[in-house]
């Protein structure tokens, strides 16, 4: 267990948390978005890094796309960054596109500090207490995660948040993994488990409508490459929710990928309905990453386990409203596998 202090911002003190498994894996926490910065899994006796992360504290404040972060208040897009609960009309920041509400604000759980509340060779906990109104969101949201190693190079996120007021939650954990080091992932192999997406207008917000995914370039039900060609000729793009099969809020596998360049496998399991995978086309931030590594499009790629997109707007996506007296509960496994030869 090791804790140092990373940067400042204002008057909050940011520390990088190193936790390790009995395996050998170490993930990097900083309690600044709750960012997984690093983390690394033993792979036929070396050390191989499995996501993106930067050098710098500012870099994360300047140029971070999310990378590592918990996203929310809500995740993902809300359609003219408005909804209503109980018949109130909330008005949230238009921060995509001028039009619509993403991943909570400009301000969002992923863009500021958490509390560390505790922290052992295994795990870490942060606690990050949300004010009513904050961001334009009903009630005072307190949300708490533990990064906790349950096996050799398996790493769980378990978040649990409680509100006064009814409100709408959706936290989505938005790494960018590379299972290999490559320049780009395009040739990892990818399987979601999913029969249907939420399909999107061309501002990327749903239409409402739930498609098969059957002869269409999301069809990920058995393993295949990330690279798709497009009818134009290029490289298709993913930034699109999938409906997972299992949606009950059991812990169910949601999505596999493998390299096809060191073998390394990693499973996604999750208590969510829904997965979002974004295959990070748009990457581009202008100062590199840890290991000097250029962080630009398909360096990595996000699955990221949540409710579907602008649900508060969309009774058949199900309900996302907390009311005081609930909780809201979210478990998701990071489950690697190394090659054994």
């Amino acid at each position: 267990m090791a804790r140092r202090l990373f940067g400042q911002i204002g008057d909050d003190p940011i520390y990088e948390i190193s936790i390790r498994s009995k395996g050998g894996a170490e993930a990097l926490i900083l309690n600044w978005g709750a960012v997984i910065r690093d983390f690394v899994v033993p792979v036929r006796g070396e050390k191989q890094r499995v996501v993106l992360g930067l050098d710098k504290l500012d870099d994360y404040v300047k140029y971070s796309p999310h990378l590592g972060a918990l996203a929310g208040r809500y995740a993902n897009r809300i359609r003219d960054g408005k909804f209503s609960i109980d018949g109130e009309i909330y008005q949230l920041e238009k921060n995509f596109l001028g039009k619509h509400n993403l991943h909570g604000g400009s301000a969002g759980f992923g863009q500021r500090p958490w509390q560390v509340a505790a922290h052992d060779e295994s795990s870490v906990t942060l606690v990050l207490v949300s004010r009513d109104g904050d961001g334009g969101y009903p009630g005072q949201l307190t949300t708490t995660l533990t990064y906790r190693f349950v096996d050799d190079i398996t790493l769980r996120t378990e978040i649990m948040a409680v509100t006064d007021r009814p409100t709408i939650i959706n936290l989505a954990l938005h790494s960018y993994f590379n299972l290999d080091g490559s320049e780009d992932i395009l040739d990892h192999q990818l399987q979601i488990e999913s029969d249907f997406i939420t399909t999107l207008d061309p501002e990327l917000i749903p239409t409402g409508e739930i498609r098969q995914v059957t002869d269409t370039p999301y069809d990920f039900r058995t393993l295949r490459p990330i690279w798709y060609q497009s009818a134009e000729g290029g490289v298709f793009h993913y930034d699109q929710n999938f409906m997972l099969r299992q949606n009950s809020g059991a812990l169910n596998r949601a999505a596999t990928v493998k390299s096809s360049r060191n073998g390394l496998s990693l499973e996604v399991w999750t208590t969510e309905p829904c997965i979002q995978f974004y295959d990070a086309k748009n990457l581009n931030v202008p100062v590199p990453g840890i290991g000097m590594k250029r962080l630009t499009a398909w360096a990595g790629f996000c699955l990221e386990p949540q409710r579907p997109p602008d649900s508060p707007n969309r009774a058949h996506f199900g309900d996302p409203v907390v009311r005081p007296g609930q909780i809201y509960r979210q478990i998701t496994d990071y489950r690697f596998q190394s090659p054994r030869n």
